[in-house]
């Protein structure tokens, strides 16, 4: 051993002295080179190792480029370190909103009051719903068609990212289609939280991130739901709710397995898929679908076999425009009422709320409305506007409103936005001022015409038809609407006061032409068909005044429950005493029953109303209310540049005036409201004050003749004016009573008398 120990010991120090030997010989080579050798000697043999040994030391000029596999292998180890550190970073400061954080659009519904849906605002149609009235074969049907790992995977799918990848990766080089690979978690953070289709792979990395943090926070039955609420199913429908109404006429909870089938599968292109468009793909997909949810365990044979025994059938779908016909009015009314709040609702908020708006329009009144304008004769000219109003007297609401044919050819509402002058609607409210200041229904003026007003510029009067009735009641005046005995009455109490009592009742202040004029008891203001309206309820509800609307309540559902947002306001602020409203209410019955409105009468139940006509026939109308409801019919002529004039005469009148076509109107449409409702009665009048009992007192005797009880027809009216005449019957205590009739005498000179001259009659008779 110890011979074989300096045997190897030998044959080291040999070795060592070789390699002197040789570094000697490189060193004599030169004295530099051997001092960097050594120096090299020392770094690479026994000194210290560079940490970044790149470019490598000791190599040849092309190896010494060329990584290690300890560098390359380095490198990936870093790489892939770096990655991870990424990923985990952006997924621990990745912040998830709440589901309840999430505004998401609604659309807002607008009702009748009777609760026919009127229209949808929106721009996503979309109602969310409760999870529970989800079904759960709606939910399968859901997961069978689009994700069908959906209860197993963690919010992604790799298998299916890496066949979304290789598809796309083919797609770019011209053989393949681009196809995705979201799960179904996937969709529902692209639709509920970013609210937009993630198409770059920055967005995808994002999404898979939120996708598989929600996926560890939420449960899977929340974000199937959820999922189900907000995707683009077709037909303008977002969310399944909407989506169950626009395909099957039905809410979500009452689909069938096969109708839940059947709207899964057209789930990824619902528009070209419809079945009412492409019903062999929308077929295609349905069974796909089912079969699915039969592999996936989600039905059994047997409710396979029902489930795809036949096709379901949808309902047909068109778009239309929602303001399109007499209903867009009532639509736009709605945005305008909601907009001029003290707090506006504004077409936004409509859009995208989540709103519920509950009109006054009753649907089966404003029906009847409709039919009733579209059944006038026909042969009317094109200028003609015609408008009908009804309010609820009780709220002050708007249960119909036609103020056109189409909304979509005129946007100008001629029951709220046209105005045309009253005519004689104008007297009720000279009548109140007269009763407020303590006249009286048998008061008496002068019914004659012409009537000059001498105080008024030498104002002239007619009548209609120019006809003269003598000396009347005011009674008499309101029922015959007497035009020279209400320019009287007017004169008497002042103008102002007509003024002051019309707009009392409702007529805005601000109306074109509400002047204090003589003329204004005939109506020369030019107002707005709601106007009257709203002035008439007045005096149905005893004097009581509320604003008109068209908007009761504005929900919004939290939590499940409706909040209110607003509701009108139907508090009634006193006008008119209720004494001095029911004798106007009489009076104004006395109109229907006996005079210019009688065709109203036919109906057969207690109404009161009041024709109105202007000079030349411009506009044409008649109010009439009961009880319950006030309505205005109008009929005006608009020409070329808007300007008033004459109505054209049609349907048979030789003229068109309140009496004739707004009366016959309004009796067709409103013996359809009132038929079968309760008769109610108007309020009764006020009786005079009863004496108060008191001893009678002896009379002292007299020596003064009794007071006359008869009185005698003048002579000599023959042959007279009929003024003159007038006069003269009148100072005698009798009452006058003008008619006219052809004769070669001059115009307006009386021809005959009756009784006859010298006749003795009661005082307070008539004389023809």
């Amino acid at each position: 051993a110890t011979t074989a120990s300096s045997a190897r010991a030998g044959t080291a120090t040999k070795t060592g002295k070789a390699a002197t030997a040789r570094t000697s010989t490189k060193s004599a080579a030169g004295g530099k080179g051997a001092a960097g050798a050594g120096s090299g000697g020392k770094g690479g043999g026994g000194g210290r190792r560079r940490f970044f040994n790149y470019p490598r030391y000791g190599k040849g000029p092309i190896r010494r480029w060329i990584p290690s596999w300890r560098f390359v292998l380095g490198a990936i180890l870093t790489g892939i370190a770096l990655v991870c550190g990424i990923v985990i970073a952006a997924y621990v400061s990745l912040a998830v909103p709440t589901p309840d954080s999430v505004t998401l659009p609604e659309k807002s519904t607008v009702y009748y009051a009777t609760g026919e849906p009127m229209t949808v605002f929106a721009d996503q149609d979309r109602e969310i719903i409760p999870g529970d009235q989800i079904p759960q074969h709606v939910r399968d049907a859901a997961v069978a068609a689009e994700d069908r790992s959906f209860y197993d995977n963690s919010g992604i799918d790799p298998k299916g990212l890496t066949r979304a990848f290789i598809g796309n990766v083919k797609a770019a080089l011209g053989d393949g289609r681009v196809t995705g690979g979201s799960t179904i978690t996937q969709q529902y953070v692209e639709r509920y939280y970013t609210g937009e289709t993630t198409t770059s792979y920055a967005g995808k990395f994002k999404e898979m991130l939120l996708a598989v943090k929600i996926d560890r926070q939420e449960k899977k039955e929340d974000i199937l739901a959820n999922y189900l609420n907000t995707i683009y199913l077709g037909r303008g429908a977002y969310g399944i709710q909407v989506a169950a109404t626009k395909y099957f006429g039905i809410p979500a909870s009452e689909l069938t397995v096969s109708q839940g089938a059947l709207i899964a599968g057209i789930i990824p292109s619902p528009s070209n898929w419809d079945p009412q468009s492409n019903p062999e793909k929308a077929q295609e997909r349905w069974k796909y679908v089912l079969d699915g949810m039969l592999a996936e365990g989600f039905l059994t044979q047997a409710e396979y076999d029902e489930a795809s025994a036949t096709f379901p059938e949808t309902i047909p779908y068109e778009q239309t425009n929602r303001k399109e016909g007499p209903q867009g009015y009532l639509i736009d009314m709605v945005e305008r009422e909601l907009a001029a709040l003290p707090e506006p609702i504004t077409r936004e908020d409509l859009d995208s709320g989540g709103l519920t708006v509950r009109t006054t329009i009753d649907y089966g009144i404003q029906s009847m409305a409709v039919d009733s304008v579209n059944a006038m004769p026909q042969d009317s000219s094109p200028n003609l506007k015609k408008s009908v109003v009804t309010v609820d007297s009780a709220t002050g609401g708007y249960l119909a409103v036609y103020g056109g044919a189409d909304y979509l050819a005129s946007q100008f509402n001629s029951a709220t936005m046209d105005v045309a002058q009253a005519g004689s609607t104008f007297k009720p409210f000279t009548l109140m001022a007269a009763l407020q200041e303590g006249k009286t229904l048998k008061d008496t003026f002068d019914g004659n015409s012409p009537k000059v007003f001498r105080d008024y510029d030498n104002y002239k009067a007619t009548n209609f038809a120019d006809t003269s009735y003598g000396r009347v009641s005011l009674e008499k005046a309101t029922q015959d609407s007497i035009n020279t005995a209400y320019l009287e009455l007017n004169d008497e109490i002042g103008p102002q006061l007509t003024v002051d009592a019309a707009v009392a009742a409702g007529i805005p202040a601000d109306s074109v032409d509400l002047d204090p004029v003589l003329s204004n008891v005939l109506g020369t203001a030019s107002v707005h068909p709601v106007d009257i309206a709203r002035a008439y309820t007045t005096f149905s509800t005893n004097g009581e005044s509320r604003t008109p609307h068209i908007v009761a309540t504005v929900t919004k559902k939290v939590d499940g429950e409706d909040a209110v947002v607003y509701t009108a306001n139907t508090t009634a602020e006193r006008k008119f005493t209720p004494e001095n409203t029911a004798e106007l209410t009489y009076a104004l019955t006395q109109v229907v029953e006996k005079g210019s409105g009688k065709t109203a009468s036919e109906l057969g139940v207690p109404i009161a109303g009041k024709t109105g006509s202007t000079n030349e026939n411009k506009s044409a109308w008649f109010v009439g209310y009961t009880p319950q409801f006030v309505t205005v019919v109008s009929l005006f002529q608009s020409g070329p540049n808007g300007e008033q004039e004459s109505i054209t005469p049609f349907g048979g009148y030789r003229n068109v005036t309140g009496a004739t076509v707004p009366a016959d109107l309004w009796t067709d449409y409103m013996g359809k409201v009132l038929a079968g409702r309760p008769v109610l009665e108007f309020p009764e009048r006020p009786s005079p004050p009863k004496p108060t009992a008191t001893p009678t007192p002896t009379p002292e005797p007299t020596t003064e003749p009794p007071a006359p009880t008869t009185g005698l027809v003048p002579d000599g009216l023959v042959g007279s004016s009929a003024d003159a005449a007038s006069g003269a019957i009148a100072a005698a205590g009798l009452t006058p009573s003008v008619s006219e009739q052809f004769d070669p005498s001059a115009p307006g000179t009386v021809i005959s008398i009756n009784p006859g001259s010298g006749s003795e009659v009661p005082l307070g008779s008539t004389v023809a």
